[in-house]
């Protein structure tokens, strides 16, 4: 069992985007520090990737006046920020580069939905709840306009939005939006994805905290064995859900499994501290 109850996933949107056009050939310093700075991001060299990014800020700030361009690199350097945990420093270049993208594109712009999932994020990480609403139900809006109401963007918006409202314990506006998103998933992924694991995960974990065991206990046995047919009986991610099962098992009487199943939990993560030396186990 975990010293803090059930856990659930994050799955949220929250990520570097990259230019997909040709750089001029003024421009290829930009595109090199941006190539640069999103590599080294996600090797996890965050200090390389702000070197790269904040000179590609630089670069950008050259181009023509409401140029995406200098939106996608503002949103990128905030997204490292919020990485570092740097958020007054990241909700700054979030707002200004949807300011550039409106301006640029329009207000329902694909791409504005980013921004707007990733200042929601930076609001959320900083208890502004109500304004992180605001963002998470417009995101979703723009979302279902841009992309359809089916698609798995939008599931994504809406399971941050249930995430929000299951922090407040607004269960009963949660549980719709997890149920939705679900649905999506498993709707337009391939059968045994590990989204659709996630899915029921939190779901399951909205009922297991409202004292809904056997509605919760279900959801996280079909979420147990998509992850550990996808990702292998080993992955921290099969820790997690198995930590799940057992607090709930406990709760519900069955001391043998929960047992069972925390000691499961705990040689998955002990493999993990072996295999990845210097990482803390999840």
């Amino acid at each position: 069992m975990t010293a803090n109850g059930p856990r659930w996933l994050s799955t949220g949107l929250l990520c570097l985007i990259l230019w997909p056009g040709p750089a001029a050939a003024g421009d290829r310093a930009w595109e090199e520090h941006m190539a640069a700075g999103a590599a080294a991001y996600r090797s996890g060299d965050y200090g390389e990737a702000e070197k790269r990014l904040s000179a590609a800020v630089k670069e950008s700030r050259l181009f023509r006046a409401g140029d995406p361009r200098l939106a996608v690199t503002l949103n990128n350097l905030g997204t490292l920020y919020r990485a570092l945990g740097r958020l007054e420093e990241a909700g700054p270049l979030y707002r200004r580069a949807i300011e550039v993208w409106e301006s640029a594109l329009g207000a329902d712009h694909i791409q504005i939905a980013t921004g707007l999932n990733n200042l929601a994020a930076v609001y959320n990480d900083q208890g502004r709840l109500a304004e992180a609403e605001v963002l998470y139900k417009r995101t979703v809006a723009v979302w279902e306009k841009t992309l359809g109401p089916d698609h798995p963007r939008v599931a994504t918006g809406l399971n941050n939005l249930a995430v929000l409202y299951r922090v407040q314990k607004r269960y009963a506006e949660a549980e719709p939006l997890y149920q939705r998103a679900a649905a999506i998933w498993e709707k337009t992924l391939d059968a045994g994805h590990p989204q659709i694991a996630a899915g029921l995960n939190n779901l399951a974990y909205l009922y297991h905290v409202q004292g809904k065991f056997a509605a919760a206990e279900s959801l996280y046995r079909r979420a147990l064995a998509i992850w550990e047919k996808a990702l292998g009986p080993r992955h921290p991610t099969v820790a997690r859900v198995l930590d799940n099962m057992a607090e709930l098992l406990r709760r519900t009487g069955h001391g043998a499994e929960a047992a069972r199943m925390e000691a499961r939990a705990r040689a998955i993560r002990e493999t993990s501290v072996k295999t990845r030396p210097g990482e803390s186990a999840p």
